[in-house]
């Protein structure tokens, strides 16, 4: 029997600083809810909205696999493997922290803001090398599609993570119907509306909204307007390989 989980926009964790405003879906800082901690090994999604020229200064990570995709303007990155980036709109980013790692995000604009999404999973292994990937993505090939943008293999499409898990772009005109088959149907699924509102099943989801989904070979999605959709599929069971 398919289970689910309604996580509506107003429900999410929020924190405003004077730079930074930030939703969280699930627990993370000084928001906690024991009922939200993790969508299998989906452990953070974050919001962000950072002022010109501010930022998360240098900061340790220990692993976790760190997906980035900036939805407006620049974010700048360095860390300590010596990589220096400026990714945008169009582009996403994997960090894989491993043993260990160091990094900071600036926004990269004096005078725009910078919006993002940053995702944290847990990998299937623990200490590995740390690791930094960047690609830049064709918007066309996700027009009333999904375009893959994540998976476990380095050859396939879309950046690669230390896990079993494959990440979805789509951006729909109003009324289309689309059809998502499970990579692994032991795998979850959560799916976020960056923009626009979509029916999965019978469910309505609007702007920011996200739905976790198990125990399903494949859903059936309808756009209601123009709408952009991330689809998330991971695996649920946490447990790590010792490296």
């Amino acid at each position: 029997m398919a289970n689910f989980v309604l996580h509506k926009a107003h429900s999410r964790g929020h924190a405003r600083h004077s730079w930074l405003e930030t939703h969280h879906t699930f627990s993370f800082a000084n928001y906690y809810d024991p009922r939200r901690m993790n969508f299998g090994v989906l452990r953070v999604m974050n919001d962000d909205i950072i002022a010109p020229s501010m930022g998360f200064g240098m900061h340790p990570h220990q692993n976790m696999e760190i997906i980035t995709i900036p939805l407006e303007g620049q974010l700048e990155h360095k860390d300590s493997m010596g990589n220096q980036a400026v990714i945008e709109t169009g582009e996403i980013q994997v960090m894989s922290a491993g043993k260990g790692i160091y990094h900071s995000e600036y926004n990269h604009s004096r005078t725009h803001f910078v919006k993002l999404l940053q995702i944290w999973m847990f990998p299937n292994q623990q200490n590995v090398e740390p690791r930094y990937g960047e690609l830049k993505l064709n918007p066309a090939d996700r027009h009333n599609n999904f375009q893959q943008i994540l998976s476990p293999n380095p050859d396939d499409a879309g950046v690669w993570v230390h896990q079993d898990a494959w990440f979805h772009l789509g951006t729909f005109d109003q009324n289309i119907d689309i059809e998502y088959v499970m990579k692994n149907p032991q795998n979850g699924l959560y799916i976020f509306i960056i923009q626009g509102s979509a029916k999965i099943g019978e469910q309505v989801l609007e702007r920011r909204d996200g739905y976790g989904i198990q125990n399903m070979e494949k859903i059936q999605v309808h756009a209601l307007e123009k709408t952009e959709i991330l689809l998330m599929e991971v695996p649920m069971d946490v447990s790590m390989r010792k490296g």
